[in-house]
């Protein structure tokens, strides 16, 4: 077997969501999904929640507010958070700078993820 290193430069998909946010893929199976995503300032994603995945969130740049089943947790760049399957969340950047982070998600939210108003 060999061992494959990965980069924003190489990786498997560069993709584009929300409002001008980044991602891209590194590890993509059915058990295992780790990306890193960009967020430019005054972002946020969508309320929602996934029923099977667990997802670990790690703050390389910026700071990261979290909300999460009607709490909200601020993260800042060396910090990260675990969110459970069926926990209702999403991430904004309030920041005047980007944020870049490192998601991690077990298995894979492909066709897992349930989006809310």
């Amino acid at each position: 077997m060999i061992n494959i290193a990965f980069s924003k430069g190489e990786c498997l998909d560069h993709y584009n969501w929300g409002d001008d946010c980044h991602g891209w893929t590194f590890i993509d199976t059915e058990a295992l999904s780790v990306k890193q995503e960009l967020m430019p300032p005054d972002t946020a994603e969508q309320l929602h929640y996934h029923e099977k995945a667990t997802q670990v969130f790690f703050i390389l740049k910026g700071r990261a507010t979290f909300h999460i089943d009607g709490n909200v947790t601020e993260l800042k760049p060396e910090q990260g958070i675990e969110i459970l399957p069926g926990q209702k969340h999403f991430i904004s950047n309030n920041d005047r700078s980007d944020l870049e982070f490192i998601l991690y998600s077990y298995p894979s939210t492909n066709h897992d993820r349930i989006n809310l108003k």
